[in-house]
């Protein structure tokens, strides 16, 4: 397995710090719920709120999917701590590729009767979607290939690169 880099840490830097402006001004006023996705979501989510010129408040989820590489049936591992309802709520993911897990988790949280609920994505792969899910908050649009680094993982291994490889087979 071989690693071509595709983001550098530069560019990531500077996207993440775009993206949080605009969720600043999106929510002036408002102490919005911002909802990391275990596992990858996690260094990507504390760029960000590190950015944020707003309060805001931190909760997680855990979302496992089964059958080797390929999304299938969701299971949730982690729930939240706390009641969402009349929050503002943004989902912050790693990667919307499929569009499953975000689908699952806008499903489950609307039924609390949140606020809104908006989707944050460092990276986004249209090309393997499989449900049509909105992203409001976009990092960068990616081809279909398999990204590691920067929190995103293959096998638990490479989260803690600083700059997102593809993995050339």
């Amino acid at each position: 397995m071989k690693l071509e880099p595709l983001i550098h840490r530069d560019e990531i830097r500077k996207r993440v710090k775009e993206i949080a402006e605009m969720i600043s001004k999106d929510y002036e006023g408002k102490t919005p719920l911002l909802i990391g996705v275990l596992n990858g979501s996690f260094i990507f989510l504390a760029d960000l709120i590190r950015e944020l010129s707003i309060p805001v408040e931190v909760d997680f989820v855990k979302v496992r999917s089964y059958v080797g590489t390929e999304s299938s049936t969701l299971e949730l591992k982690l729930d939240l701590e706390r009641d969402i309802e009349g929050l503002d709520v943004i989902l912050v993911e790693d990667i919307v590729d499929t569009g499953n897990t975000v689908d699952f988790l806008i499903k489950r949280m609307s039924s609390k009767n949140p606020n809104s609920i908006r989707v944050c994505a460092l990276l986004d792969k249209p090309e393997r979607r499989k449900v049509d899910v909105k992203v409001d908050y976009v990092g960068f649009t990616i081809p279909d290939v398999f990204v590691v680094g920067y929190g995103l993982d293959v096998d638990g291994r490479y989260r803690e690169l600083p700059d997102i490889y593809y993995v050339k087979q």
